[in-house]
């Protein structure tokens, strides 16, 4: 009895350990599974990024009323030679994978009158007497008066009829722009936006510890470190009008930090189509056709794959626009 009772605990022993044995078998499998599975939705994921970063990947290609055919053909007509404007792309949205918007931009001179008058110009006029009221008393309302709100937002590029209702373009036509009557309160309230984006700029480079000296002297090195902190230091405690423009600028020259004034140069041609005053109508020989002909072809094949053409069902028919129909 007791050799069987001996027996029976030792095969105990030996089936609670090969389950034990199997339960952490399971566990790595089961580990290595969801690394495997991460791993692979990583690469997908970035593939993906990687493609709608290489479509909108141009710079200043691509003559803006000809790709505005692509997306709508009632604004192309708009956007002449004589226009002063550019279309800019970007990456957007709010969940991934990410949405191409769009951008139409000015690079002339415009006289904005609701910004600049005493008088909102956009609002519809309200009918005399309306609830009782004098037509003197209604004068008095000095609501909207000087602000600039240009309904011009980043707007999705995508042929569907819900794109209208895209949350961050229905944002984005809401905001309004501060826009002081007095030539010199702007240019001082540009200078603080400028000073205040590379404040970020500096803050992002040190708290991301990619600030970096250039020199290898060790003592160079500390009152670096030292004139750095203590500029993160004020700008924390007594805010940005505590530091000045040129301080950052020296800071950024000490280190090996990305030149802020070439990453801004760079971002604005990033996805920029060419300026409508490049357009060359009729002047176009053939030689330049073969040369620009590619070009621009390669930004409407972009287009085309996240904005195709609609069904005949659509009500906008867009026309097919070739190089030869617009120069001939």
């Amino acid at each position: 009895m007791t050799t069987l009772r001996k027996d029976s605990k030792q095969m105990g022993k030996v089936e609670a350990f090969i389950d034990f044995y199997r339960y952490e078998e399971e566990r790595k499998r089961q580990k290595a599974a969801c690394i495997i599975q991460r791993s692979w939705r990583r690469w997908l994921d970035i593939g993906v990024f990687e493609y709608y970063k290489d479509l909108i990947g141009f710079k200043k290609c691509g003559e803006p009323s000809h790709l505005m055919r692509y997306i709508e053909p009632k604004e192309a007509e708009f956007l002449d030679a004589a226009a002063g404007v550019h279309i800019r792309f970007r990456l957007g949205g709010i969940k991934f994978p990410p949405c191409i918007y769009y951008k139409i931009f000015t690079h002339r001179c415009v006289v904005d009158m609701c910004a600049n008058s005493p008088k909102d110009y956009a609002k519809i006029a309200t009918q005399k007497g309306q609830q009782g009221k004098s037509q003197k008393e209604s004068r008095r309302d000095l609501s909207g008066w000087y602000q600039r709100i240009e309904n011009n937002g980043w707007r999705l590029l995508s042929p569907r009829f819900w794109k209208a209702l895209d949350i961050i373009t229905t944002e984005d036509n809401k905001k309004v722009k501060k826009f002081h009557y007095s030539k010199v309160q702007r240019k001082q309230e540009m200078e603080k936006r400028r000073k205040r984006r590379k404040i970020e700029w500096l803050k992002k480079m040190y708290y991301g510890e990619h600030l970096t000296v250039k020199t290898l002297d060790p003592g160079e090195t500390a009152l670096i470190q030292r004139a750095a902190e203590g500029l993160i230091a004020s700008l924390g405690n007594e805010g940005l009008d505590s530091v000045m423009e040129w301080e950052v600028d020296e800071m950024l020259k000490w280190t090996n930090a990305l030149n802020y004034e070439e990453y801004v140069k760079q971002w604005k041609v990033l996805g920029t189509s060419k300026l409508s005053e490049e357009y060359q109508g009729f002047w176009f020989t053939e030689r330049y056709k073969d040369s620009e002909s590619s070009e621009i072809q390669e930004v409407q094949e972009a287009i085309q794959k996240v904005a195709p053409f609609q069904e005949k069902k659509s009500l906008i028919k867009k026309p097919s626009v070739s190089i030869s129909s617009l120069y001939n």
